[in-house]
């Protein structure tokens, strides 16, 4: 069977070389162009290294994209991180079409952020659906899915490189042996049960003290490493990258002003927040790297009863 890979970054590279190492016949490759200036994608690194050919159109809307497309007889697309919209017909060109990797448990979650976003909502579990893409976002009927949990300790690091991303490696070759047998399914997703989340950005990401350290936890899990929860000190912005929640158990377990910090040492230091305080531990000031949350408070000279806002 004739496949061409489609996608980008590391999750593309990897599926990549996984079908090759299984001895898949991957004749081409396609990967979004880089920004003027931006290294090359590791995909096309990897393409190029299997000495395949690569295509970077910047837009899949042009006859002779879908000529070139057409004259590699291709079987099957494996979309691995596909970013530009690909129109249906185009998805249609393969044998047996075009099958494409999303990282929530579809049709929930549909959109650009789909690990971020179930942590931050208190999600117990979430997952990946390899689906047949279509005309519209995420809508395409599913292949096959699988699940994992979300712990109270899960950062979407953790969700997405311990488990989606091997996963997902895993599961784009099962998609291809289900195909290749002609036993692949195409489950209708149930629309009464379809959700969209837009993108988590820094808009997103404001820690509001005011609010339980419950939903702060989340908040501060589903936006590690990106796009980093924040909050202000004296105006500049801090972001937060691990804190350890402490529920108050009586008044003194609060004791302060929302956003207050209240003790600062060699591990970190203690904020307040609604019902409860949080022990930050590793921080990213604005103008820096990722640091220790003691040594930061003590370099930048901060005071016990600075607010954060």
């Amino acid at each position: 069977m004739r496949i061409v890979v489609h996608g980008q970054q590391a999750f593309g590279k990897a599926v990549l070389e996984a079908l090759i190492k299984r001895g898949e016949n991957v004749v081409a490759v396609y990967v979004a162009p880089e920004k003027e200036g931006a290294k090359a994608d590791p995909l096309k690194e990897a393409a190029l290294a299997a000495k395949l050919p690569v295509y970077q159109p910047d837009t899949y809307r042009k006859p002779e994209v879908w000529d070139e497309f057409r004259a590699l007889k291709p079987d099957l697309q494996v979309m691995a991180f596909v970013t530009l919209f690909v129109p249906e017909d185009f998805l249609n060109i393969p044998t047996h079409g075009s099958i494409q990797y999303h990282p929530s448990l579809l049709p929930a979650y549909r959109g650009p952020s789909a690990i971020n976003w179930p942590i931050i909502k208190g999600e117990s579990e979430t997952g990946l659906s390899i689906f047949w893409p279509d005309n519209g976002l995420e809508t395409g009927d599913v292949l096959l899915q699988k699940k994992t949990p979300i712990s109270a300790t899960d950062t979407l690091g953790s969700v997405y490189f311990d488990r989606l991303f091997p996963m997902g490696v895993e599961a784009m070759l099962e998609a291809v042996d289900l195909v290749k047998a002609g036993k692949a399914p195409r489950i209708k997703q149930d629309e009464t049960k379809a959700s969209y989340e837009g993108r988590c950005g820094p808009d997103n990401a404001h820690i509001d003290w005011g609010r339980s350290w419950q939903e702060i936890d989340r908040l501060i899990r589903g936006c590690n490493p990106a796009p980093g929860a924040w909050s202000k000190l004296d105006g500049a912005t801090v972001k937060i990258f691990e804190a350890k929640p402490l529920p108050a158990k009586d008044p003194k377990g609060i004791a302060g002003k929302m956003g207050e910090i209240v003790a600062i040492d060699g591990d970190g230091f203690t904020v307040v927040c609604a019902d409860g305080r949080f022990k930050v531990t590793r921080v990213q000031p604005a103008d820096g790297k990722k640091i220790e949350a003691g040594a930061w408070a003590q370099s930048a000279n901060i005071a016990v009863k600075a607010r954060f806002a």
